[in-house]
Protein backbone atom coordinates (compact mmCIF):
# COMPACT_ATOMS: atom_id res chain seq x y z
CA UNK A 1 0.00 0.00 0.00
CA UNK A 2 1.44 3.43 -0.92
CA UNK A 3 2.07 6.14 1.67
CA UNK A 4 -0.75 8.39 0.42
CA UNK A 5 -3.32 5.55 0.49
CA UNK A 6 -2.69 4.57 4.09
CA UNK A 7 -4.69 6.08 6.90
CA UNK A 8 -2.56 8.78 8.64
CA UNK A 9 -2.86 7.21 12.09
CA UNK A 10 -1.89 3.79 10.75
CA UNK A 11 1.08 5.15 8.80
CA UNK A 12 2.28 7.24 11.72
CA UNK A 13 2.12 4.40 14.25
CA UNK A 14 3.70 1.92 11.85
CA UNK A 15 6.53 4.31 11.05
CA UNK A 16 7.06 5.08 14.73
CA UNK A 17 7.25 1.38 15.61
CA UNK A 18 9.70 0.61 12.79
CA UNK A 19 11.92 3.56 13.64
CA UNK A 20 11.86 2.59 17.31
CA UNK A 21 13.10 -0.87 16.35
CA UNK A 22 15.93 0.53 14.22
CA UNK A 23 16.98 2.91 17.00
CA UNK A 24 16.81 0.26 19.75
CA UNK A 25 18.98 -2.07 17.66
CA UNK A 26 21.64 0.60 17.09
CA UNK A 27 24.55 0.89 19.53
CA UNK A 28 24.70 4.15 21.55
CA UNK A 29 26.93 6.64 19.78
CA UNK A 30 26.46 4.95 16.39
CA UNK A 31 25.10 6.77 13.39
CA UNK A 32 21.78 5.85 11.81
CA UNK A 33 21.46 5.45 8.03
CA UNK A 34 21.14 8.70 6.10
CA UNK A 35 17.67 10.24 5.74
CA UNK A 36 17.33 9.30 2.05
CA UNK A 37 18.30 5.69 2.76
CA UNK A 38 16.10 5.44 5.84
CA UNK A 39 13.13 7.05 4.07
CA UNK A 40 13.48 4.62 1.18
CA UNK A 41 13.73 1.69 3.59
CA UNK A 42 10.59 2.82 5.43
CA UNK A 43 8.71 3.57 2.21
CA UNK A 44 7.93 7.17 3.16
CA UNK A 45 8.94 10.65 2.03
CA UNK A 46 11.87 12.44 3.67
CA UNK A 47 9.45 15.04 5.05
CA UNK A 48 7.36 12.32 6.74
CA UNK A 49 10.48 10.62 8.08
CA UNK A 50 11.87 13.88 9.43
CA UNK A 51 8.63 14.60 11.30
CA UNK A 52 8.69 11.13 12.86
CA UNK A 53 12.35 11.49 13.80
CA UNK A 54 11.54 14.73 15.63
CA UNK A 55 9.49 12.72 18.13
CA UNK A 56 12.50 10.59 19.05
CA UNK A 57 14.69 13.68 19.14
CA UNK A 58 12.29 15.30 21.64
CA UNK A 59 12.55 12.16 23.78
CA UNK A 60 16.32 12.51 23.70
CA UNK A 61 17.09 9.11 22.17
CA UNK A 62 18.61 10.47 18.96
CA UNK A 63 20.79 13.46 18.19
CA UNK A 64 20.98 15.08 14.76
CA UNK A 65 24.15 16.96 13.80
CA UNK A 66 23.97 19.30 10.85
CA UNK A 67 25.97 17.95 7.92
CA UNK A 68 27.16 14.91 9.88
CA UNK A 69 24.20 12.63 10.52
CA UNK A 70 21.84 11.30 13.17
CA UNK A 71 23.26 9.45 16.18
CA UNK A 72 21.63 7.24 18.79
CA UNK A 73 21.85 8.48 22.38
CA UNK A 74 21.51 6.43 25.53
CA UNK A 75 22.86 8.59 28.39
CA UNK A 76 24.40 6.53 31.17
CA UNK A 77 23.04 9.07 33.67
CA UNK A 78 20.20 11.56 33.53
CA UNK A 79 20.31 14.84 35.44
CA UNK A 80 17.03 14.64 37.34
CA UNK A 81 15.89 17.32 39.74
CA UNK A 82 12.77 18.77 41.29
CA UNK A 83 11.86 22.40 40.71
CA UNK A 84 10.72 23.12 44.27
CA UNK A 85 14.23 24.05 45.45
CA UNK A 86 16.41 26.40 43.44
CA UNK A 87 19.87 24.98 42.86
CA UNK A 88 22.28 24.98 39.95
CA UNK A 89 22.43 22.19 37.40
CA UNK A 90 26.13 21.96 38.24
CA UNK A 91 25.23 21.19 41.87
CA UNK A 92 22.75 18.49 40.81
CA UNK A 93 25.39 16.90 38.56
CA UNK A 94 27.88 16.84 41.45
CA UNK A 95 25.30 15.19 43.70
CA UNK A 96 24.78 12.28 41.31
CA UNK A 97 28.52 12.06 40.55
CA UNK A 98 28.03 12.95 36.90
CA UNK A 99 31.21 14.39 35.47
CA UNK A 100 30.40 17.60 33.60
CA UNK A 101 32.76 20.03 31.93
CA UNK A 102 32.53 23.64 30.90
CA UNK A 103 33.25 24.82 27.38
CA UNK A 104 32.94 28.07 25.41
CA UNK A 105 32.71 30.12 28.63
CA UNK A 106 32.27 33.82 27.83
CA UNK A 107 31.63 37.04 29.76
CA UNK A 108 30.39 40.17 27.97
CA UNK A 109 30.20 43.64 29.51
CA UNK A 110 27.65 45.52 27.40
CA UNK A 111 24.67 47.83 27.30
CA UNK A 112 21.30 46.18 27.99
CA UNK A 113 18.64 45.48 25.40
CA UNK A 114 15.21 47.10 25.82
CA UNK A 115 13.86 43.82 27.19
CA UNK A 116 16.67 43.58 29.74
CA UNK A 117 16.14 47.19 30.80
CA UNK A 118 12.54 46.38 31.69
CA UNK A 119 13.26 43.05 33.38
CA UNK A 120 16.27 44.19 35.42
CA UNK A 121 15.05 47.78 35.98
CA UNK A 122 18.28 49.26 34.63
CA UNK A 123 18.81 52.44 32.65
CA UNK A 124 19.80 52.34 28.97
CA UNK A 125 23.34 53.53 29.81
CA UNK A 126 23.87 51.10 32.74
CA UNK A 127 25.87 48.14 31.54
CA UNK A 128 25.13 44.51 32.30
CA UNK A 129 27.30 41.42 32.53
CA UNK A 130 26.26 38.51 30.33
CA UNK A 131 27.75 35.13 31.18
CA UNK A 132 27.24 32.28 28.72
CA UNK A 133 28.62 28.78 28.71
CA UNK A 134 28.07 25.30 27.39
CA UNK A 135 27.85 22.28 29.70
CA UNK A 136 29.27 19.02 28.38
CA UNK A 137 28.59 15.51 29.67
CA UNK A 138 29.82 12.19 28.32
CA UNK A 139 31.85 13.99 25.68
CA UNK A 140 29.10 16.12 24.12
CA UNK A 141 27.28 19.45 24.71
CA UNK A 142 24.07 18.97 26.70
CA UNK A 143 23.10 22.49 27.85
CA UNK A 144 23.61 26.12 26.88
CA UNK A 145 23.14 28.63 29.72
CA UNK A 146 23.06 32.43 29.81
CA UNK A 147 22.88 34.78 32.86
CA UNK A 148 22.51 38.56 32.70
CA UNK A 149 23.07 40.80 35.74
CA UNK A 150 23.43 44.54 36.39
CA UNK A 151 27.14 45.37 36.52
CA UNK A 152 26.90 47.01 39.95
CA UNK A 153 26.59 43.51 41.49
CA UNK A 154 29.83 42.01 40.28
CA UNK A 155 32.60 42.86 37.84
CA UNK A 156 33.45 40.81 34.75
CA UNK A 157 36.85 40.08 36.28
CA UNK A 158 35.27 38.66 39.44
CA UNK A 159 32.94 36.49 37.38
CA UNK A 160 35.87 35.06 35.43
CA UNK A 161 37.78 34.41 38.65
CA UNK A 162 34.92 32.84 40.63
CA UNK A 163 32.90 31.04 37.95
CA UNK A 164 32.98 27.24 38.18
CA UNK A 165 29.77 26.44 36.32
CA UNK A 166 27.02 28.56 37.88
CA UNK A 167 26.24 32.23 38.48
CA UNK A 168 23.70 31.09 41.08
CA UNK A 169 26.44 29.41 43.10
CA UNK A 170 28.49 32.63 43.03
CA UNK A 171 25.53 34.61 44.35
CA UNK A 172 24.74 32.02 47.03
CA UNK A 173 28.28 32.42 48.39
CA UNK A 174 27.81 36.17 48.77
CA UNK A 175 27.09 37.18 52.38
CA UNK A 176 25.81 40.60 51.32
CA UNK A 177 23.03 39.15 49.16
CA UNK A 178 20.03 37.19 50.43
CA UNK A 179 18.23 35.28 47.70
CA UNK A 180 14.62 34.28 48.26
CA UNK A 181 12.64 33.42 45.14
CA UNK A 182 12.97 32.61 41.47
CA UNK A 183 10.25 32.86 38.86
CA UNK A 184 10.70 30.41 35.99
CA UNK A 185 8.93 29.60 32.76
CA UNK A 186 9.51 26.24 31.07
CA UNK A 187 8.79 25.49 27.43
CA UNK A 188 9.83 23.28 24.56
CA UNK A 189 11.37 25.38 21.79
CA UNK A 190 12.97 24.96 18.39
CA UNK A 191 16.70 25.71 18.45
CA UNK A 192 17.76 28.85 16.60
CA UNK A 193 21.03 28.99 14.67
CA UNK A 194 23.34 30.19 17.47
CA UNK A 195 21.97 27.74 20.04
CA UNK A 196 21.94 24.87 17.55
CA UNK A 197 25.59 25.55 16.77
CA UNK A 198 26.55 25.70 20.46
CA UNK A 199 24.85 22.37 21.20
CA UNK A 200 25.82 20.67 17.96
CA UNK A 201 22.22 20.01 16.90
CA UNK A 202 20.26 20.82 13.79
CA UNK A 203 18.47 24.13 13.54
CA UNK A 204 14.92 23.85 14.92
CA UNK A 205 15.77 20.75 16.95
CA UNK A 206 13.49 20.52 19.99
CA UNK A 207 15.08 21.68 23.26
CA UNK A 208 13.86 22.27 26.82
CA UNK A 209 13.92 26.01 27.55
CA UNK A 210 14.02 27.72 30.95
CA UNK A 211 13.63 31.47 31.42
CA UNK A 212 14.13 32.61 35.01
CA UNK A 213 14.22 35.73 37.17
CA UNK A 214 16.03 35.67 40.52
CA UNK A 215 14.98 37.95 43.39
CA UNK A 216 16.60 39.07 46.65
CA UNK A 217 14.86 39.32 50.03
CA UNK A 218 14.43 43.04 49.31
CA UNK A 219 12.52 42.24 46.13
CA UNK A 220 15.26 43.28 43.71
CA UNK A 221 15.57 41.26 40.51
CA UNK A 222 19.31 40.69 40.19
CA UNK A 223 19.63 37.91 37.63
CA UNK A 224 17.79 37.20 34.41
CA UNK A 225 18.70 33.87 32.84
CA UNK A 226 17.69 31.58 30.03
CA UNK A 227 18.89 28.06 29.41
CA UNK A 228 18.54 25.37 26.76
CA UNK A 229 18.71 21.68 27.70
CA UNK A 230 19.08 18.65 25.48
CA UNK A 231 16.18 16.22 26.05
CA UNK A 232 17.30 12.81 27.19
CA UNK A 233 19.99 14.18 29.50
CA UNK A 234 17.62 16.13 31.75
CA UNK A 235 14.43 15.25 33.58
CA UNK A 236 12.64 17.91 35.62
CA UNK A 237 9.71 17.26 37.93
CA UNK A 238 7.52 19.12 40.40
CA UNK A 239 6.36 17.74 43.74
CA UNK A 240 2.88 19.12 44.37
CA UNK A 241 0.94 19.04 47.63
CA UNK A 242 -2.70 18.10 47.59
CA UNK A 243 -4.66 21.16 48.64
CA UNK A 244 -8.12 21.56 50.09
CA UNK A 245 -10.55 23.50 47.96
CA UNK A 246 -12.06 26.57 49.59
Amino acid sequence: MSEKNQRPTSLSQNLHDRLNQVISETEPGSRLPSEPRLAKKMGVSRATLREAMRTFETQGVIHRRQGVGTFVIHPSQVIETGLETLESIHTVADRINLDVQMSTFRVEHRLPTEKEQKILSVKPNQKVNQTSWVMEAEGRPVAYLVDIMPDDLISPEDIRRQFTGSILDILLRRKDISLTTSRSEINAVAAQSDVAKALGVQKRAVLLYFEAQLFTAQGRLIDYSYSYYLPGYFRFHVLRRVGQGS
